[in-house]
């Protein structure tokens, strides 16, 4: 029998126990069933206590777009309101009832909501007595890091990865590379005319990892992936300079519009640190040696005689739709 199954989260960067989630709801909503994944956007802390709100991981789009991915069939933001966070966790489940209508409610061992965060799965089991739907709960979900370690999969060890420049063991727990995504704007303009590497630099508004340079895949302006030598920090080459991420997309028309589209780039290995070159010249010598180690760890990427390929997922603007709810 069909079903409509919901599960409740912020879902920052779509782990893979976010889509252990959605599975699971997926198996119990049945054939011709209905996943139904209420995300609040932003995240509640940032209304709570904004001091204290973690960086982002993702935008709502691309959270949309993996869980889609993932088995879900409706993303539905949910604006964190005071109204909303403050209720008691049984007002907040009453509220769930009338708008949805679940037949399940899915989450995790360590889902807490409502006011003072005081509610958890015992708290969703009674009320699915009372109210008479079925509450699931799923295991924690692990995985193994490339040293070896077996941690539990959350939000937060990814987001303490990707700040610690460990884009490779992020990626192990997301279940796919770490994307940021961002118009590209202008930058001081030396990438072209005096290091002979053009970049786009781009705003996002995401976490950056540490500073370094990094092996990724970049959608360009015409929808292709190019592999991408990617630079985060300071450029202390040239003294004291704001912390920007700039990438340099090898194959790129260097005649393409220089900026307003939006820049998809993914992370996928730490090359090394950012260093202070005695000159430009040694600056330029280690950039192409950089830009040879990411053709080789970028060719099995982006296969073919171009060395880019079609961009799998839409353009960021170009997303699944979405609803969201007030």
């Amino acid at each position: 029998m069909s079903a409509t199954a919901i599960t409740i989260g912020t879902f920052d960067g779509v782990h893979r126990g976010h889509a252990a989630l959605v599975a699971a709801a997926r198996d119990a909503a049945g054939d011709g069933g209905r996943v139904v994944v209420l995300c609040f956007d932003p995240h509640p802390l940032s209304v709570l206590r904004p001091d204290a709100a973690p960086l982002r991981l993702s935008t709502f789009r691309q959270r949309c777009h993996w869980l889609r991915a993932a088995g879900a069939d409706d993303v539905i933001a949910l604006e964190p309101t005071d109204e909303l966070l403050g209720q008691s966790p049984e007002a907040f489940l009453d509220w769930v009832m009338s708008e949805y209508s679940p037949d399940v409610i899915v989450e995790g061992r360590d889902f807490r909501f409502g006011q003072d965060r005081s509610g958890c799965i015992q708290t969703i089991a009674a009320h699915a007595s009372a109210a008479g739907y079925r509450a699931i709960t799923v295991d924690d979900v692990e995985g193994t890091l490339t040293d070896g370690s077996v941690v539990r999969i959350t939000s937060s060890i990814i987001r303490w990865l990707i700040c610690a420049g460990r884009v490779r063991d992020a990626a192990l727990l997301l279940g796919h590379p770490y994307v940021i995504c961002g118009p590209v704007v202008r930058g001081d303009g030396r990438g072209g005319p005096d290091l002979g590497m053009p970049t786009a630099n781009i705003d996002p508004c995401q976490t950056l990892p540490a500073d370094g340079i990094y092996a990724g895949l970049a959608t360009g302006p015409d929808g292709l992936r190019y592999p991408a030598a990617v630079s985060v920090g300071t450029k202390p080459t040239f003294g004291e300079n704001p912390r920007v991420c700039e990438a340099h997309l090898i194959g790129l028309d260097p005649d393409t519009d220089k900026y307003g589209w939006t820049l998809r780039l993914e992370f996928h290995e730490w090359l090394r640190d950012q260093v202070a070159f005695e000159g430009i010249d040694h600056l330029v010598e280690q950039m192409h040696r950089d830009v040879a180690r990411v053709r080789e760890a970028m060719a099995t990427k982006v296969p073919g005689s171009h060395g880019h390929t079609h961009d799998p997922q839409p353009a960021e603007d170009e997303r699944v739709l979405f609803q969201r709810h007030r």
